[in-house]
């Protein structure tokens, strides 16, 4: 079996079920639920009707976002759309030496820094895993 086979082969986790790499189309289901999530409490928060943040109040909901990914990663592992969605984000290295691995917030800043430019998360390896993950060392994994 060649490292190709399915994504995570060569990283030595199993081609389905809990464990897991994530597949895009889950991924990006998981963000639009933070994103979402996020832009409805910003705009509760400020009694805004929906399109209605202009200015520098339009960079709120990716402020929150960024908090949210920073804290519930580093802390959880996850954020709301993982949680919903199975996923959890696991410290490769720690993986590969046959524990889970929270990331931690250094490692949850790195990603979500990243994450919050949008081009690196779509720039993906044969893996599955976005140029944040890869720079953070983290994957994410199916929990379920």
């Amino acid at each position: 079996m060649t490292d190709t086979a399915y994504p995570g082969a060569a990283l030595g986790l199993p081609e389905r079920g809990a464990g897991s790499v994530a597949r895009f189309p889950r991924r990006l289901v998981a963000i639009f639920i933070d994103w979402f999530a996020c832009t409805f409490i910003v705009l509760a928060a400020l009694r805004v009707p929906w399109g209605g943040l202009t200015g520098t109040e339009s960079l709120l909901p990716l402020g929150l976002f960024a908090v949210e990914n920073v804290l519930l990663i580093s802390t959880a592992g996850l954020t709301l759309g993982h949680g919903l969605l199975g996923l959890r984000v696991h410290r490769l290295a720690a993986l590969q030496d046959g524990r889970p691995g929270m990331p931690g917030l250094r490692t949850a800043l790195i990603r979500t820094v990243l994450l919050c430019l949008v081009i690196p998360a779509f720039i993906v390896d044969r893996h599955g895993r976005g140029l944040h993950d890869r720079v953070a060392g983290t994957v994410l994994l199916k929990s379920r």
